[in-house]
């Protein structure tokens, strides 16, 4: 069973669970499970799909109900509309708050953008980010005798494929759990100590129009079990909504 947020007659929500793709695909013919199909059978009614998260990403998950929703909440999101915030625990210490800007390669898939241009230049892109809490643990990771983490809220600004994780890649400071822009010595640590092994990017809340009634709403997703675990080795004390912690 999904864990719904949010529910009437245009929307619904969900928790993405990590590890989990959104919706069928070719590229994983293997993939059994999928939110859209395990979410239509558990309200017993078609949804459709507005926006992505990475596979191995948790958190706010938004589908319409009907086609014409669908619709005018995919054109808010065309035009950067809907603010989102995602919670990442990094590698380092990362000290207050800033923007990186650092334009991103088109990332192309090898079977589904065979025939996509292969030449594109890269394109803006933008992620503010903002420190929220820090732990040094006492367990080394190659020559550095303690290990340092960060937690950060981020906000993207424009919506790259891998966007977040590409960023903060580039500032050096990637992701924990990260298997393809992260630290393995750093990832294989984290697992080691902490027994945690998922990437630790959750998509924390999600702000849009209501396409019908025109209200604001806000929308937040409560971290998984493998998050608090983290969170209370580190001891941390859950950020969600809280912006001046």
């Amino acid at each position: 069973m999904l864990e719904i947020l949010y529910q009437d007659q245009a929307i619904i929500a969900v928790n993405k669970p990590a590890g989990m793709l959104v919706h069928r695909s070719w590229l994983d013919k293997h993939e059994t499970q999928f939110v859209m199909q395990t979410l239509r059978d558990q309200i017993g009614q078609h949804v459709f799909p507005i926006h992505r998260l990475d596979r191995p990403t948790s958190g706010v998950l938004l589908f319409a109900l009907n086609s014409e929703i669908a619709n005018l909440l995919c054109q808010q999101f065309s035009e950067n509309k809907v603010q989102k915030t995602y919670l990442a625990l990094v590698r380092g210490f990362v000290q207050g708050q800033g923007e990186i800007d650092y334009a991103l390669k088109v990332k192309l898939d090898k079977i589904a953008d065979k025939f996509t241009q292969k030449d594109k230049a890269p394109q803006e892109a933008q992620t503010h980010y903002h420190a929220l809490q820090w732990a040094e643990m006492p367990y080394a990771v190659g020559r550095y005798a303690t290990t340092r983490y960060t937690l950060l809220r981020l906000r993207p600004k424009t919506g790259r494929k891998h966007q977040i994780r590409r960023h903060l890649k580039h500032i050096f400071h990637p992701i924990l759990g990260d298997t393809q822009y992260g630290d393995l010595h750093q990832n294989r640590a984290f697992q080691q100590h902490m027994g945690v092994s998922r990437l630790m990017l959750h998509a924390e809340s999600l702000t849009f129009q209501h396409p019908q009634t025109g209200e604001s709403i806000t929308l937040e997703a409560p971290l998984d079990e493998k998050w608090q675990q983290a969170m209370q080795q580190l001891l941390w004390q859950e950020q969600q909504g809280k912006e001046n912690a």
